[in-house]
């Protein structure tokens, strides 16, 4: 690994350094593809899927993070910058030290922003006072906090309307808590409402009915097709909208976990790149070849791709050996491509020591990696796969272009 500050230009350029970039960086020197670089400007990378736990109070915030630098793959290029434009006619993006960084063939793998100003009051009152969320590691320790201190009240769990990361994390977090004060002997004092923006709980019949049951294990009350529009931090008030009805309710809280809602970097959004018909500003890409639809030297995967999928680790994880295998095709002239069928999978915390697994494709048709275990319901092993079999996976596996 070498770091790389001044204009160049590469054969691929890789944007992001997170799970899909660094996953695909290390495939592609796999493949033995050479003159590789990668634009990221973050020296900590983060297993975020662990922060549910975290929130939890059952992993520390230490345990999800490595130094950016070591997990560069050998032999390429790290730009420790942040992109802040690209031109797919001239062929160059540009950082935010100045720098135009020119290519042959891009692959954007930005992962996504989370938008704290798109919920009025949220960014004010998050991480203090009774508010905070797992979907940042300078927020997810507090969870845990304002959950072990609980003693009785309202609890408000939030999810956004829109594509959103590990779509099952609003929901986990809500389980881990209600599980923690079942066991404690408070959760008959305290008042969970779960805030859904679906009308159903998962799209998916199997699932669905275990969740629907875990629901009904805790006594949560589940608002479908609603949505947290403003938040009153000092005066703990959360103003709840019935999309299907347009009804209106202010909830008193004593605890509240919200989700952002979530969309495209900015100058992804503003670029040629995006998908015109994306109200978030994702990357138009083919949703089986990963390839963008208007520029075929251009590739995207993970959060930042508009694919009709979940946004997921798991969806990257079987991503990446798709995207490489046709970035090196077209690289070639070679006319075969590898196709991705839209696999993703959502581990569904339960309780404290129980999880289910819910893998299926773009067709919503349940997708089983582990055949011999019946994984619509929660089991004890799962959970133990959550905890310490994924993140090994991740770390000694997948960044590695491995798995």
């Amino acid at each position: 690994m070498s770091l790389h500050s001044g204009a160049a230009r590469h054969r691929v350029l890789v944007v992001g350094g997170g799970t899909a970039g660094i996953a695909t960086a290390a495939r592609l020197r796999r493949a033995g593809v050479t003159d590789i670089a990668v634009i990221e400007p973050s020296d900590d990378h983060w297993y975020q899927p662990l922060w549910t736990l975290v929130g939890g109070g059952q992993a520390s915030l230490d345990e999800t993070r490595r130094a950016e630098e070591k997990l560069i793959p050998e032999g390429v290029r790290w730009i420790r910058a942040a992109a802040t434009a690209v031109d797919p006619d001239a062929q160059t993006v540009t950082t935010d030290r100045g720098s135009v960084v020119g290519y042959d063939y891009l692959v954007l793998a930005t992962g996504l922003q989370l938008d704290w100003d798109g919920v009025p009051g949220l960014a004010d009152a998050v991480g203090h006072g009774a508010v905070s969320s797992n979907y940042s590691p300078r927020y997810a320790p507090y969870t845990w906090e304002l959950i072990r201190n609980m003693r009785s009240g309202t609890a408000i769990f939030t999810q956004p309307a829109g594509p959103i990361k590990c779509a099952g994390a609003p929901q986990k977090i809500a389980y881990i808590a209600s599980d923690y004060w079942r066991r404690q002997g408070l959760l008959d004092k305290i008042r969970v409402v779960l805030v859904l923006p679906g009308d159903s709980m998962f799209g998916i019949a199997s699932w669905r009915q275990t969740l629907e049951g875990v629901a009904a294990r805790y006594g949560i009350e589940v608002r479908l097709s609603s949505e947290m529009t403003a938040l009153d931090g000092p005066s703990h008030k959360a103003t709840i909208v019935n999309n299907a009805t347009g009804a209106e309710e202010i909830l008193d809280f004593d605890m509240l976990h919200a989700v952002p809602p979530q969309r495209a970097p900015g100058w992804v959004a503003a670029s040629p790149l995006a998908n015109p018909a994306s109200p978030f500003g994702y990357v138009e890409v083919d949703k089986h070849t990963l390839q963008h639809r208007r520029y075929p030297n251009v590739f995207a995967l993970g959060d930042v791709a508009d694919l009709p999928t979940s946004k997921t680790g798991a969806a990257v994880r079987k991503q990446a050996p798709v995207l490489v295998a046709n970035l090196v095709a077209e690289m070639r002239g070679v006319g075969k491509r590898k196709s991705y069928d839209g696999y993703s999978s959502c581990p569904f915390v339960t309780a404290r020591d129980r999880m289910m697994l819910a893998e299926f494709d773009y067709e919503l048709e349940p997708s089983p990696t582990i055949p011999v275990i019946d994984t619509t319901k929660d089991r004890r092993d799962m959970w133990l796969l959550k905890r310490y079999g994924l993140p090994a996976m991740y770390w000694h596996g997948m960044v590695k272009g491995r798995v």
